[in-house]
């Protein structure tokens, strides 16, 4: 059989019916999105996010249980996009911190335009039942995987200590990397700022991980 068979198969052709109901999500997801970043979670509300798409509310709930799990769509859509951004932004053959801080910082600089996302993100994360803590622990995963795989390759080439405790240090960069959006929303720091300040978390946060030369 060949592989184009096997690609067929894998990925069957969707009917009218089908592609208009995934069309029909994506604009949903899409009004979310763009209301979630102008306003936060509270704010937005499923009557104003189907007017967004140019649909009945009815049409939203066809696809969406409620406004938690539409959020829920949002952000591991966005958090695959970020992922992305980040493991893109790590400058190839430099030192480990110069890729920590150089992924991060295209983070920063193609997240901010959404800040009230984010405030949504780390303000439900206190509030949320468990079971929608682990969906936005699994949103998060690529993400944390890119920091942790920089780490690594630091580890191979002699960078970071072999003994170094590479979950820790993945928990303690992303949680800085977050906690930095409210420098953002209360203190007006742009993109520039918070990279910055990002640099001086590494450093503190790898200071006894690397090896002595």
């Amino acid at each position: 059989m060949t592989d184009t068979v096997l690609s067929t198969e894998a990925a069957p052709r969707l009917n009218r019916r089908q592609a208009a109901k995934v069309r029909t999500r994506q604009k949903v997801l899409d009004a979310a999105r763009s209301l979630f970043a102008e306003r936060g979670y509270e704010p937005a509300t499923i009557r104003d996010i189907a007017k967004g798409a140019g649909m009945s509310t009815g049409a939203v709930f066809a696809n969406f249980q409620d406004k938690a799990e539409l959020f829920e769509a949002v952000l591991t859509e966005d958090m695959t996009r970020l992922a992305e951004v980040v493991e893109a932004g790590a400058p190839q053959g430099e030192p480990v911190r110069q890729r920590l801080l150089g992924a991060l910082s295209a983070g920063y600089h193609s997240s901010l335009d959404q800040l009230p996302l984010f405030q949504a993100i780390v303000a439900r994360s206190w509030f949320q039942p468990l079971a929608a803590e682990m969906r936005a622990r699994a949103a998060t995963k690529n993400l944390l995987l890119a920091i942790g795989g920089i780490l690594q390759e630091a580890v191979a080439k002699g960078e970071v200590n072999k003994d170094a405790d590479i979950r820790l240090l993945v928990e303690l960069i992303w949680d800085a990397y977050l906690s930095n959006y409210r420098r953002a929303a209360y203190d007006e720091w742009d993109a520039q700022a918070l990279s910055d300040h990002m640099g001086k978390q590494i450093d503190v946060i790898l200071a006894g991980a690397l090896s002595a030369k």
